[in-house]
């Protein structure tokens, strides 16, 4: 199916590991043109140099989504390196699976302002191209533990917040044309991410959530990409407000 994304202009934050790395080598695939940001210098510049070697438009800068200053400034540069911004796609966490007081000030600071100032920095962006090309798009990276808790956590809160706040935005400028929806995976595995430093040094929990899937493995991260893609392009024009779950079956709630 051939999803629309040729030349639109994306904008990723948190883009240089796992899923947000998955989404961004698929938008090149799709012939768009990518701005991301990510903290370690190293790694932008590989992901540059990689994505950019067949051609495509990319740009990279080293920017903390913690320091919201810093990622309002870095907005205003990538819309004028792509000439415009239709589709953004927040993706990082500080992952503060916990409830230490720790946990609960960077998930606020990374998780759910460093979206959400991201997403208010780039509607006037978005606008214009809603205006020029039909619409645009945002999209909100969530997870199922929004939804599934075995004990208190930053994370799950925050990222339940996260798709409250899609929710409510998505009605809000749905008159403009600009969509918003949220994505939740579910236990997905990256290399040396949560998941693979859970097999290593806690396989105890790393077993009991292999176990708790009916497909009996985990998840890849260009799965969650192929479904991050879908709800970013025109191909998905009537869908909005939606939180799609990509869990292989974790879960055991009916969302509706």
């Amino acid at each position: 199916m051939e999803l629309g994304i040729q030349g639109k202009k994306v904008l990723i934050t948190g883009a240089t590991r796992g899923i947000g790395r998955a989404i961004a080598e698929q938008c090149i695939s799709e012939g768009a043109s990518l701005a991301f940001c990510a903290r370690h210098e190293a790694q932008v510049k590989e992901m540059v140099v990689s994505l950019s070697s067949a051609g495509a438009e990319v740009y990279g800068e080293v920017v903390d989504v913690a320091d919201h200053d810093a990622l309002r400034q870095w907005i205003g540069r990538a819309a004028t390196q792509l000439g415009g911004i239709d589709i953004v796609i927040a993706n990082p966490s500080a992952f503060g699976v916990g409830a230490t007081e720790a946990d609960w000030r960077m998930g606020y600071t990374v998780d759910l302002m460093g979206s959400i100032v991201t997403i208010e920095s780039t509607l006037p962006y978005l606008e214009a191209a809603a205006q020029q090309s039909g619409e645009a798009a945002v999209l909100v990276i969530a997870s199922v533990a929004a939804a599934e808790t075995d004990m208190e956590s930053a994370y799950g809160a925050y990222k339940a917040g996260l798709i409250h706040y899609a929710k409510g935005l998505a009605r809000r400028l749905a008159p403009q044309a600009i969509r918003v929806n949220s994505l939740s995976p579910g236990t997905i595995f990256v290399e040396d991410g949560f998941w693979d430093n859970a097999q290593k040094y806690a396989p105890d929990i790393y077993h009991t959530y292999l176990g708790r899937n009916p497909m009996g493995r985990m998840g890849r991260a260009e799965e969650v990409a192929n479904g991050a893609l879908f709800l970013c392009s025109p191909v998905a024009s009537f869908v909005t407000g939606a939180n799609l779950v990509v869990d292989g079956g974790l879960t055991a709630r009916v969302s509706y």
